[in-house]
């Protein structure tokens, strides 16, 4: 499928998604959000593929928010419906097989930093930025940022990021954990393959199931969470991906695995 806002190119398994807005620094509007949805949905259904890497075209920005001229003009329930849409998309991403690296090479504000976190971790540029300018304009972050961001970093520093508007630096994301780890711009693209070709090589199925198990977890109590971890444990014993990983293992030679 073509997309007017999205750029896709698969190798080795590997996708790297990229918004392609730069003239708006990759800004987030209704049509961008839909685009995304059915291209992650694609993804996760296409069998080839095994990893998506999530960035944004240009130098300044990952995603700088949504579109703030497509919001001044909508009305209460279009804005709630907007909301809707983008948290959906926001879950899709969460509930993938597969897993979703974000390359944050910029600007991450607003809906932008939101879309990163919905991935399951963030590598970031020297000079990516990340902040939720939200309550300057009035508004609060709608596409699930009150939800993830406090689950990520705890409540206390969620406030203060949220609550200020601040915009802080790619090194102070590092120290709260939002971002995993940061490079320099020129290498963050290769450094996120990288990772995303060393999760390839592993069982699609045990991945799969191991993202599962996190994030349904946290939803959990610890012992129901133990009790949900426990079934996949014994579910994955009948696939064939758990038969010749040990077997692989004992057999001292790499595995050869089919997400089967």
């Amino acid at each position: 499928m073509e997309f007017k806002n999205l750029l896709l190119e698969t190798t080795d398994g590997i996708t790297v998604l990229t918004v392609n807005r730069p003239q708006v620094l990759n800004s987030l509007n209704s049509e961008v959000v839909q685009e995304l949805e059915c291209a992650l949905y694609e993804l996760d259904l296409d069998a080839s593929v095994k990893a998506v890497v999530l960035t944004g075209a240009g130098e300044k920005a990952f995603v700088a928010g949504a579109d703030i001229k497509e919001m001044a003009a909508i009305s209460s329930f279009e804005a709630h419906d907007f909301a809707r849409k983008g948290q959906r998309l926001m879950l899709l991403m969460r509930r993938m097989r597969k897993p979703v690296i974000a390359a944050v090479n910029g600007f991450a504000l607003g809906g932008g930093l939101e879309l990163a976190l919905a991935c399951d971790f963030i590598y970031a540029s020297e000079k990516a930025k990340f902040g939720f300018p939200e309550v300057g304009l009035g508004i609060i972050p709608g596409f699930g940022g009150t939800q993830n961001l406090p689950r990520l970093i705890g409540p206390n520093r969620a406030n203060e990021l949220i609550f200020s508007g601040r915009i802080i630096t790619a090194a102070k994301a590092l120290e709260w954990g939002i971002a995993n780890e940061v490079f320099a711009p020129e290498d963050l693209l290769l450094k996120a393959i990288g990772t995303a070709r060393e999760i390839t090589g592993k069982s699609p199925l045990g991945v799969a199931y191991a993202k599962d198990a996190i994030i349904n977890g946290l939803n959990m109590t610890k012992e129901d969470g133990f009790r949900y971890e426990a079934s996949l444990f014994g579910v994955l014993f009948a696939t064939g991906d758990q038969s010749e990983g040990m077997g692989a293992f004992l057999e001292k030679r790499s595995a050869q695995f089919t997400g089967r």
